[in-house]
């Protein structure tokens, strides 16, 4: 006769339900923080910096980007301009004309101002349109500082336009508009920002006001000026906290191209539709310009929104029962 008890201590007596038995472990996602959004926009700016100085360098003191230049938009046979024979160059006229108004400059900073204030955004708009009237005097003191030499290149003149004013207010006018408006708002103002941004470039090369490299040195020096107003932003408002990468994301990848390639198509469909005749007017030259011009436009665009994509410059605004649960949760842990 045995004393004690018959349960065994310590163990179940109940055998494990195979569909309950724990499996092999598995990975948890990668802890490891990734770069500080500040810190990517810094360096994105930096870069920015030292690709419109390369353009400058290349375009206005060498032989071979003046002949590009040149060869891109040849200068017209009568009168020694620029301007583009054709049709086009009256609507293009206008379109300059227009956009240079002040008070249309006035309207249209008044709406990032009140884009900022509808989100609580206040100060990102107002970093915004600091960054346009910036992206005026910068582009001013650079046209004025910057001589353009005589290499003997035909199609060229000594008369420095780089970098274009008009380009890089109107690219500074579509990133401010970014700063302002909430994160998720804005992928749905790329393609309209660099529709417009397209248009101005396309019309200050037919119009014979500039070169292509001017329009390209107008978008990089807005994005650069972007790209250090963000960080700064984002500083302020503890938005450069670094977070946790998730790993590879295919998803995401193949997403961003198709918006894209949908971005290009809608783009392109809009200059014709607000262009028209564009390629029956224009020579090979030209057209090729417009094109790169309104490619390179869509290209920084949408680096800029994608730069910002999880960054949130407004700081969050909590409530009374979420300030109330924060002193529960204060006296509990103290």
């Amino acid at each position: 006769m045995s004393h004690g008890s018959s349960y065994s201590i310590g163990r179940s007596s109940v055998p494990p339900h195979p569909t309950l038995s724990p499996g092999p472990a598995r990975p948890l996602a990668s802890g490891r923080p990734a770069a500080p959004p500040a810190l990517r926009l810094l360096a994105a700016g930096v870069c920015c910096l030292v690709a419109l100085g390369l353009v400058g360098v290349v375009f206005v003191w060498t032989e071979p980007g003046q002949w590009v230049d040149g060869l891109l938009l040849p200068r017209a046979e009568r009168g020694g301009g620029y301007q583009q024979p054709g049709g086009l160059f009256g609507p293009a006229t206008v379109v300059l004309r227009h956009f240079g108004q002040p008070a249309l400059l006035a309207v249209l900073l008044t709406a990032v101002l009140a884009v900022g204030l509808l989100g609580r955004r206040l100060l990102p708009g107002v970093v915004g349109v600091g960054m346009v009237l910036a992206a005026v005097l910068a582009a001013g003191a650079a046209k004025s500082a910057l001589p353009r030499p005589d290499l003997a290149v035909p199609d060229s003149t000594t008369h420095n336009s780089f970098p274009s004013g008009h380009v890089a207010v109107a690219t500074a006018l579509a990133l401010a508009f970014l700063l302002a408006a909430p994160g998720a708002a804005r992928r749905w103002l790329v393609v309209p920002g660099a529709t417009g941004v397209s248009v101005i470039g396309a019309a200050t090369m037919i119009a014979g006001w500039h070169r292509f490299s001017d329009v390209l040195g107008g978008v990089l020096l807005s994005m650069a000026l972007f790209c250090l107003a963000a960080a700064a932003l984002a500083v302020r408002s503890g938005g450069d906290a670094p977070r946790p990468s998730g790993g590879p994301s295919s998803g995401r990848v193949r997403r961003a191209l198709v918006e894209a390639a949908v971005g290009l198509a809608v783009l392109v469909w809009a200059v014709r539709v607000l262009v028209p005749g564009l390629a029956a007017e224009l020579r090979w030259g030209p057209f090729l310009a417009v094109l790169l011009a309104t490619a390179s436009t869509l290209l920084a665009v949408g680096v800029a929104a994608f730069l910002i994509r999880s960054v949130e410059f407004a700081k969050p605004v909590s409530t009374g029962r979420e300030r109330a649960a924060g002193i529960d949760k204060y006296k509990i842990y103290s």
